[in-house]
Order: structure tokens, then C-alpha cells, then sequence
């Protein structure tokens, strides 16, 4: 993965980082949101760019990404698929560390929260895939935000993919 911040990490070292930066923030913090979206762009082929961020609520935050180029996908709906497939398969791998991790032990676990986000939006051709797409996230046990509160997809990821 990389970062703007830390540069090229493992996930190990992401989780670290996290941990440390929700660790040093947490007395003067409102509460985190740790979010995972996804975007991708057709180019010759696809490329998909999956984002973790971590929000400091009212503060700021840090974020991280990976880039993968895939065969290209020209369907709209298989997109979506993919792209919300890809964000659960690492809100599963990151979560399930972070909820293992000290951190989780040491504080008041109800102050950080999980969201996946969607880059699908209420209006145009992606409109109606949003009922499917948010029951699969929720069924998966995760919170989930579409268009225009999906700045993980549709802002950090979307900008990072072209």
C-alpha cells in the first residue's frame, strides 16, 4: 500500500500506523471513522485503486492505497461489483487485524467505527444498483455510505485512479 504521509507500508505497517495515529489523537478526538472505498477508471485496461482512510472526526485524517490493474470491465454493474467486492475483501483483511490489535483492548472500542463506501450515486446509471450493493455491505456487517458521502470512493480513490 502507499500513503501520502508514510509512503510505501505493508500491512503490517499500516495497521501500526493506524493504531499509532488513532493512539496519538484519541484524548482530543470526537471519534474515528475508519472507511474503505473503492474506484476505478477503463484505460486499456481497468484500473482499480482500493482506499483506507481514517477519519479523525473534525480533525483531519490519514489514508492509504493500493493500486491494481485488472482486465478491463466495461459492464457498469460488474464495475460495481468488483469494486464493492474489493472493498469488503480489505475491510475484512484490515478490520479483523485492527479489531484483534492492543488498541482495540485499550480503548473505548465504540468511538471507532467501520464504513465501506460506494461509488454509486442516487442520480444516474449507477442509481439502481444502490439497493444491492448497500444490502450486501450491511449483510457483511459493516455500515456503508453512498454518493455524496462516499469520499473515500468517490473523492480520494476516484482522483487516485486517473
Amino acid at each position: 500500500m502507499m500513503s501520502p504521509t508514510y509512503g510505501k507500508c505493508d500491512e503490517n505497517q499500516v495497521i501500526s500506523i493506524i493504531e499509532n495515529y488513532i493512539r496519538s489523537n484519541w484524548k482530543n478526538s470526537d471519534g474515528f471513522n475508519i472507511v474503505i472505498g473503492t474506484d476505478s477508471q477503463n484505460f486499456s485496461d481497468t484500473k482499480v485503486v482500493v482506499v483506507i482512510a481514517v477519519q479523525n472526526v473534525g480533525h483531519g485524517g490519514i489514508f492509504f492505497y493500493d493500486v491494481s490493474r485488472i482486465e478491463r470491465i466495461n459492464n457498469i454493474r460488474q464495475k460495481l461489483m468488483y469494486e464493492t467486492n474489493m472493498s469488503l475483501f480489505y475491510a475484512n483483511k484490515m478490520i479483523t487485524k485492527l479489531e484483534n490489535s492492543s488498541l482495540m483492548q485499550e480503548k473505548n472500542a465504540d468511538k471507532i467505527n467501520f464504513c465501506v463506501h460506494i461509488d454509486a450515486g442516487t442520480k444516474g446509471k449507477t442509481s439502481g444498483l444502490i439497493p444491492e450493493l448497500v444490502a450486501w455491505v450491511k449483510a457483511c456487517g459493516y455500515d456503508c455510505k453512498v454518493k455524496p458521502d462516499s469520499f473515500a470512493a468517490s473523492s480520494i480513490a476516484d482522483k487516485i485512479s486517473k
